[in-house]
């Protein structure tokens, strides 16, 4: 087990996702920068999709009850392990009664903590990714207990080459959505000429920019959204949809986020900037 001593800012169990269920409106939530995420698990030797802990801008207090080993990924919040600094991208060994905290944000804004096995919290629907309405809580809350393996064998931990310039780098690559065609040229030029600026609206459902688009595109028929999908609204705001995002919408969809794209996103918040590259099919 490990024991929540305090929560810290928005922290969540995460895997990859919950797919199949978009037809009755469950979003496949999953964790928000899939390949810090995926790091993780492959330093520990876990499966890809085993669940994690999703942790935002503000780390939470954890006392482990049993042996294990972890590995932290992502955002730099200055892991501290029994008052020790520890480095990201590597296995830590962690004995019982050992208590993992963080510190200073030094650069993104998610991270994720891996432990061997992967958290063995509810799964609901095929995923243990925590999402209102679908499990019992949308958030880890302070004395939250949660289940871990507490049978530590043989372990193959792994060497990996770790590329961190996606939470640093303010390119976000999409592909054109299927409503750009009739953006104007002049709407176009704008998209891929200005920096755009991360609103205070900003959380795992979707990310709203600042900066207005001359928009004279007609409204579209609802239809099927995916995270990563970018809406511009009749106001000319664009609307970037993350992992959490409903199934539908109606506003015309002029870009889709590729997987790195989402990636690099998901480590930004209010206020910093980002600019758009169009990729090829």
């Amino acid at each position: 087990m490990v024991k929540v001593i305090s929560p810290g800012f928005y922290s969540t169990i995460q895997d990859l996702g919950r797919f199949g269920y978009r037809q009755f409106g469950v979003p496949i939530s999953g964790v928000m920068d899939s390949y810090s995420a995926k790091l993780a698990n492959a330093i520990l030797g876990n499966d890809e999709n085993d669940a994690g802990l999703e942790i935002t801008i503000k780390g939470p207090v954890l006392e482990f009850q049993t042996d294990t080993v972890i590995c932290i990924t992502g955002a730099d919040l200055s892991p501290i392990l029994n008052s020790i600094l520890i480095e990201n991208n590597k296995p830590i060994s962690v004995k019982k009664g050992d208590v993992l905290s963080f510190g200073r944000l030094n650069h993104g804004v998610r991270s994720y903590l891996s432990v061997l096995g992967g958290f063995q919290t509810h799964l609901a629907m095929n995923s243990r990714s925590m999402y209102k309405n679908i499990t019992e809580s949308q958030i880890i809350k302070k004395d939250d207990l949660l289940i871990i393996n507490e049978n530590i064998q043989d372990c193959n931990f792994n060497s990996i080459s770790v590329d961190t310039r996606s939470l640093k780098s303010n390119i976000v690559e999409a592909y054109q959505g299927p409503e750009f065609d009739k953006l104007s040229k002049e709407e176009k030029k704008t998209l891929f000429s200005q920096k755009f600026t991360i609103s205070k609206e900003n959380n795992r459902m979707a990310y709203q920019l600042n900066e207005l688009v001359i928009n004279k595109i007609q409204p579209i028929i609802t239809s099927l959204v995916l995270p990563g999908t970018v809406q511009l609204t009749p106001s000319g705001k664009l609307i970037i949809l993350m992992r959490d995002c409903q199934t539908t919408g109606g506003y015309p969809r002029v870009f889709q986020l590729s997987e790195k794209g989402i990636n690099t996103l998901a480590q930004k918040f209010t206020n910093d900037l980002i600019e758009f590259k169009l990729l090829t099919q």
